[in-house]
This record gives structure tokens, C-alpha cells and sequence, in this order.
């Protein structure tokens, strides 16, 4: 949707932010592999749980950044 004026909202370089979240996961090096274990839990679900806490962690800042006055 545009605004009255043609200028687009959804234009802004923090939105490239939020690449980081969706391609994160996508790296299997990052979680082929049981060690290290954290609490008794393989690498790849707490890496999970890491990916979640990046996800809300980008999400914010990128909201933060390019919300307007309101």
C-alpha cells in the first residue's frame, strides 16, 4: 500500500535486518553436530531456541527503527 503522495513506507535499510533470522536456520554447519551440550541438550535444539531470541532480537530493533511518530 502507498501513502497519499507515492512515497513508499516499507523503504528503509534496517528492513534488510530481518534477512538475518530467515537465513540463519538455513545454515546447517552452524547445528551438524550433537556437542557442545547445554544442560543435557544437544546443540541443535538449543540452537534452535538461540535462533528464536535473534529473530525477536532483529524483529524489535528493526520496529524500533522504523516506526513512525504516531
Amino acid at each position: 500500500m502507498t501513502t497519499p503522495n507515492g512515497d513508499r513506507s516499507d523503504r528503509s535499510p534496517w528492513n534488510w535486518l530481518l534477512v538475518v533470522p530467515i537465513v540463519l536456520p538455513l545454515l546447517p554447519f552452524l547445528f551438524n553436530s550433537d556437542e557442545p551440550r547445554l544442560f543435557g541438550f544437544p546443540m541443535f535444539y538449543w540452537l534452535q531456541l538461540a535462533f528464536i531470541a535473534v529473530g525477536v532480537t532483529c524483529t524489535t530493533i528493526v520496529y524500533q527503527m522504523t516506526k513512525r511518530g504516531r
